[in-house]
């Protein structure tokens, strides 16, 4: 066995290991945190590896919450059936907005843009539709009064931790298998080139929608699962450009290139917004999008490829040298 499938298997049994052995509510509550939003980032980053940039994941990932948690509470439909239906929404609205624009090649700033409007379209519905879903004031799920499982409803956080790992690893697993198949090197011929990439008989307009959808799909499944353990949500924690660049900052800040980046930028984002809000509560109010912002040019400009890709160059080196030397 390799060492790095070793690795990786003594990581996630510890992993599962963890919550059993150690079950501090308050640290199980952050580790459900970080495994969601990791989940959330590499979606993002997906797209972004690609040079496809979007600051529209907060409306996706606004539907998914959303969507979830209106079936729920006006019709009375399961998570289980109303998860999939918002992941479906989603998924459609990525169709609707990217296919122009993939026709029509707008890309680049232009693309971003575009993007930029859709997530502020999405904040824009859910605040002027209040009667439904709460607006700026929020939006709660009815507590089911039978089973917890149809509902989709724990209020043991152990239960959770363990859905968040799965859903976590699914993400990574989803990674790898883009990265591995022919559309990483389609998509890589498309960054490069479009016109080039045509030529050799890419369709680009095709393996960029399924990237788009893919991505747009992973990061409404984040949304409806935030709103399913948080049992609130409003337009700034789940929707709109605040959670879109948050989700910029933590895969570049993490690793773009990289499949655990993603998931080191959660660990960064989640400890530095409840520093924030244990050190300094209410004063500390919008801070780290502050904060998000200043190390996202730090990055940029001295660190390009994040923590984890900067730390896999350097060994990089190191492991071809002891190769050699073997």
């Amino acid at each position: 066995m390799k060492p790095s499938r070793a690795a990786w298997i003594a990581g996630v049994a510890a992993a599962i290991a963890l919550p059993f052995v150690y079950r501090d509510p308050y640290h199980l509550h952050i580790l459900v945190l970080i495994l969601i939003w990791s989940f959330a980032y590499t979606s993002w980053s997906i797209m972004g590896r690609f040079g496809l940039v979007s600051l529209g994941h907060g409306g996706f990932m606004g539907v998914g919450a959303y969507v979830t948690a209106l079936l729920w509470n006006h019709l009375g439909v399961s998570p289980w059936i109303g998860i999939p239906l918002a992941m479906a929404a989603a998924g459609l609205l990525a169709v609707v907005v990217g296919y122009p624009c993939f026709r029509f090649r707008i890309t680049g700033h232009y693309f971003v843009l575009v993007t930029l409007a859709l997530s502020g379209i999405v904040l824009q519905v859910i605040t002027a539709t209040r009667d439904y879903t709460g607006g700026s004031l929020g939006y709660t799920p009815n507590r089911t009064q039978g089973s917890q499982l149809l509902a989709l409803q724990f209020d043991d956080k152990l239960t959770w931790y363990l859905i968040a790992l799965f859903i976590w690893l699914s993400g990574l697993l989803i990674w790898r298998a883009i990265d591995r198949s022919m559309a990483r090197h389609a998509m890589e011929a498309i960054s490069e080139d479009e016109d080039a990439a045509a030529a050799a008989g890419v369709n680009v307009t095709a393996e960029k929608l399924k990237i788009t959808v893919v991505s747009a799909l992973m990061t409404a499944l984040a949304g409806a699962l935030y709103c399913q353990y948080q049992m609130f949500i409003s337009p700034d924690t789940v929707s709109g450009i605040s959670v879109s660049l948050q989700m910029v900052f933590a895969a570049i800040v993490g690793g773009l290139y990289v499949s655990l980046g993603p998931t080191v930028g959660a660990v960064i984002t989640i400890l530095l917004a409840e520093t924030l809000r244990i050190g300094f509560g209410t004063n500390a109010v919008g801070w780290d999008n502050l904060v998000y912002g200043v190390l996202l040019v730090l990055f940029i400009i001295f660190l390009p490829k994040g923590i984890l890709g900067s730390l896999t160059e350097r060994l990089k080196p190191q492991r071809a040298r002891s190769y050699r030397a073997s």
